[in-house]
């Protein structure tokens, strides 16, 4: 029995700061940011609590880290495409690392301390921006705009009520039967000529929107090197 458990103990996975970050992420996945804390992330790791201070600092401390772990998910801007398809590939990369950690889009910009994979991130981005012949103050502006359109379109797309085009209906069809149609014609318009139709999706929203901001983008650019 003693050799066993010695076996046991041998094949267990090595305590990094990697892997408590990994398992903080896969806690906060299934259960909520909430539902994190030392004591539950140790129990998770089959360690003592005091035993994850001697890779993380904090709680802070793994904030950081698995919002770094997050960033690392994201695909950097392909330098082998010109800067609107790269940030396209860039922008979907980025919706998928955020739909599948939802609690990220609320706290990922409010960390201070930035791991290497988020600033690698953020420099990939300023430096397409900035090789696509951006100016400085405009590719301030560009990356303020592309991620408060992919980021706001991530929290309210997890936010919605349905994810399928069944519960889409559904849940549409309710709002319809309750509500008074006369009163609101052109929420039941949109609802029955477009929402209600075969197919219809919301996710598919985000590509029109996204091409939308790099269209914008690529005009205030032409409009930019007019100017100089």
């Amino acid at each position: 029995m003693t050799r066993s458990k010695a076996v046991v103990a041998d094949v267990r996975p090595a305590l990094t700061r990697q892997r408590a970050l990994e398992v903080a992420v896969a806690l906060a996945d299934a259960d909520g940011l909430a539902s994190l804390t030392m004591r539950r992330l140790a129990q998770e790791l089959a360690v003592e609590a005091m035993s994850l201070y001697h890779h993380v600092a904090n709680k802070s401390d793994i904030l950081d880290g698995m919002i770094d772990v997050v960033f690392a998910e994201m695909v950097l801007p392909p330098t082998d495409l010109g800067w609107k398809a790269a940030l396209r590939v860039r922008g979907h990369s980025v919706r998928a690392a955020l739909t599948r950690h939802p609690w990220a889009v609320a706290v990922i910009e409010s960390r201070t301390m930035p791991g290497m994979a988020t600033l690698r991130h953020h420099d990939a981005v300023l430096g397409c921006l900035r090789g696509g012949g951006f100016s400085i103050p405009l590719t301030a502006h560009a990356y303020s705009v592309l991620d408060a359109y992919i980021f706001g379109f991530v929290y309210q797309e997890i936010q919605l009520p349905f994810d399928t085009t069944g519960e889409t209906q559904e849940v549409t069809g309710a709002i319809l039967d309750a509500m008074p149609l006369a009163e609101f014609p052109h929420l039941a318009e949109l609802a029955m000529e477009h929402v209600m139709k075969p197919g219809y999706s919301y996710s598919d929203e985000f590509d029109f929107g996204l091409d939308l901001v790099l269209d914008g983008l690529e005009s205030a650019l032409t409009a930019e090197k007019r100017r100089r």
